[in-house]
């Protein structure tokens, strides 16, 4: 993997910010664009922009071909069964929040339970909260160990008979915690309990086979792994999708509309009203095709030995915090002793190095953590051991500066 032509293919990352050549260690909050996606967004507003399905004229044609073909290219991408199992939205949030009013709010009642953990990001916590509210259901967490991993025997603990919903992120976005999906899923299914998956940090990174782990549905973003912001991906089991209402109503997903009842069309498109995010399907397409033209396997591979590097790196850093367990995905969650995170990130900014400090959409897990707040350093494939160097050297500006009573 030639991460040095991998760079060439971002021109946001060609350029000085404070005076210094910028690093950028916060993809896990979004990443950057390759050119690749960038120009087939811009070909389409300026060669075929029209809108999809209800034209037959050749604009409409190719817009529709080039939508749907995107929507293919992520079935193969997860390896999904079938392309009607595919649902674009705007993002994880929007695809969990599909299913925690449509699967969950028709299927839960008072007595039934919602299974998650203390580390999801409030996407995955808030959907949640309001279903049980509306429900009755009760509300529980599977308990973490010191290291912020999940015991299977307390999955199994924690999974009842009265369980009917659980949902777990594959990857945390504070921790690096890879959760153990496929078991998960074993012991839900063994109880009669759907599991969906906040693939957001999972499916820019590793290799992601829907039928393998047995996820009922699986969510993730476009703009995490090459793509636009405002687009997203919801996979479900067929057999699920067909027996949930929209939760959008209008244009596009009808099928029959009379004065008093309309129907539905047909999946993915019943669960997709109103114009669809056309620019941003056919962006995720292109980041698809870029990220497997270097290989999902090669990408992971890179990243695991990145975080090892920079966790050898920066562990040896004197009055650093490292949060998360040894092995973890290319991310890094810390605090310096007696700076304050946003302080640490600003300082680092000023070294031209970008990233994220604060609660990172997670305010039970810093609870967890006993922190109001944290700094993250998170990697990519366009990321390097000499970026892992620069974020080390300023962490010891960070240091020298505030220790100098600044």
């Amino acid at each position: 993997m030639d991460v040095k032509a991998i760079r060439e293919q971002f021109p946001i990352l060609n350029q000085e910010v404070n005076g210094h050549p910028f690093v950028y260690l916060d993809s896990s909050a979004t990443s950057q664009k390759p050119i690749q996606v960038i120009e087939a967004v811009d070909t389409y507003y300026r060669s075929y922009n029209s809108n999809v399905h209800r034209g037959v004229h050749t604009l409409g044609t190719k817009a529709t071909s080039a939508y749907e073909g995107a929507r293919e290219k992520v079935r193969r991408f997860i390896h999904a069964s079938s392309s009607a199992e595919i649902i674009f939205t705007r993002g994880t949030t929007t695809a969990i929040n599909t299913v925690a009013t449509s699967y969950a709010r028709a299927n839960l009642k008072a007595g039934d339970e919602i299974v998650i953990t203390p580390m999801e990001h409030h996407s995955n916590i808030i959907p949640w909260q309001q279903a049980a509210k509306a429900t009755g259901a009760a509300l529980k967490y599977i308990p973490m160990q010191e290291d912020g991993t999940i015991r299977l025997e307390d999955v199994r603990k924690t999974i009842t008979k009265q369980t009917k919903v659980v949902a777990m992120t594959h990857v945390s976005n504070v921790l690096g915690t890879i959760n153990p999906i496929q078991e998960v899923a074993s012991i839900a299914h063994e109880h009669g309990a759907v599991l969906l998956v906040d693939g957001a940090q999972g499916a820019p990174h590793m290799k992601v086979d829907v039928q393998e782990l047995d996820c009922d549905f699986y969510a993730f973003s476009g703009h995490k792994m090459g793509a636009p912001t405002g687009i997203g991906v919801l996979y479900g089991k067929k057999e699920l999708l067909e027996n949930m209402e929209p939760v959008e109503f209008g244009g596009e997903m009808i099928d029959f509309v009379n004065l008093y009842d309309s129907t539905w069309k047909e999946l993915p498109w019943k669960f997709e009203g109103g114009t669809p995010i056309i620019a941003g399907a056919i962006g995720l397409g292109a980041a698809i095709d870029f990220l497997e033209d270097i290989g999902m396997d090669n990408i992971t591979k890179h990243e695991e030995k990145l975080a090892q590097y920079a966790m050898q790196k920066m562990q040896a850093i004197d009055g650093i915090t490292v949060y998360g367990p040894e092995h973890r995905a290319a991310l890094i969650t810390f605090n310096l002793d007696d700076v304050h995170p946003h302080d640490t990130a600003t300082v680092l900014d000023a070294e031209g190095i970008a990233v994220r400090a604060g609660h990172h959409c997670a305010q039970p897990l810093m609870r967890w953590l006993n922190v109001t707040a944290t700094a993250r350093a998170s990697f990519y494939l366009y990321n390097t051991a000499e970026d892992v160097d620069r974020l080390v050297d300023g962490l010891q500006k960070t240091k020298e500066y505030f220790g100098n009573g600044f």
